[in-house]
């Protein structure tokens, strides 16, 4: 009896924490000849604990790898997060090492509204807050966050993720991979963590937009 054939489409499971980054995504899967289960995590309460115990939970589900969203302001503003958000980082080290599905880890410093900030043209680097609301126009910057077309207004005009792709500078997190094209495989060789970047704003979300374009 010959084997059922293997399904090589591009499959990927997402967890996000923020409303921005799953409107963001819902509508990018939409745009992209992939498939994106998107997976939102309630941090409240939990913080980066809760993201932890989702993702030990989530079965691979015939999935080519894990994206895990994330901002590294919560590890600035509370206390007590930041050995979590550490946990997290050597729980993704010690799956991709098993050659498990790899998990890639997105930090965005400080959160995903400046790396939005990043695909508008007219952004220059000012407070992402009282750009959102004074020169955005948005009421509040929680109405951006809830704006389900976000990812249309950040990829019209001249605005686009291209853009915000080539002014990315410094990480703290940086995943080092393969992928096999033709076995449909994707391996991740190690994780660089730079904490001497805390204070700078970035981001190595370049590394989803990679993984799914491939």
């Amino acid at each position: 009896m010959s084997r059922p054939k293997r399904d090589l489409r591009k499959r990927f499971i997402v967890f996000c924490e923020g409303d921005t980054e799953y409107n963001y995504v819902d509508a990018m899967r939409l745009n992209q000849g992939v498939v994106l289960a998107l997976k939102p995590i309630n941090m409240q309460g939990g913080g980066y604990t809760n993201f932890l115990e989702a993702i030990k939970k989530e079965a691979s589900n015939n999935c080519l790898a894990k994206f895990i969203m994330i901002d590294f302001d919560r590890a600035k503003k509370h206390p007590g997060e930041l050995p979590k958000l550490k946990e997290k980082i050597e729980y993704c080290r010690l799956q991709n090492n098993s050659k498990r599905t790899p998990l890639f880890l997105i930090l965005d410093n400080p959160d995903f509204e400046y790396i939005a900030c990043l695909h508008i043209a007219d952004y220059q680097g000012q407070d992402v807050k009282k750009y959102i609301e004074q020169t955005l126009g948005f009421a509040n910057i929680e109405k951006f966050k809830g704006k389900r077309d976000v990812y249309h207004y950040l990829n019209t005009k001249n605005n686009s993720f291209g853009l915000m792709l080539s002014r990315l500078r410094e990480k703290i997190v940086t995943n080092q991979y393969q992928i096999n094209k033709r076995n449909f495989e994707i391996t991740i060789l190690d994780t660089d963590i730079a904490w001497g970047n805390e204070n700078k704003r970035g981001s190595n979300i370049n590394e989803f937009f990679e993984i799914i374009d491939w």
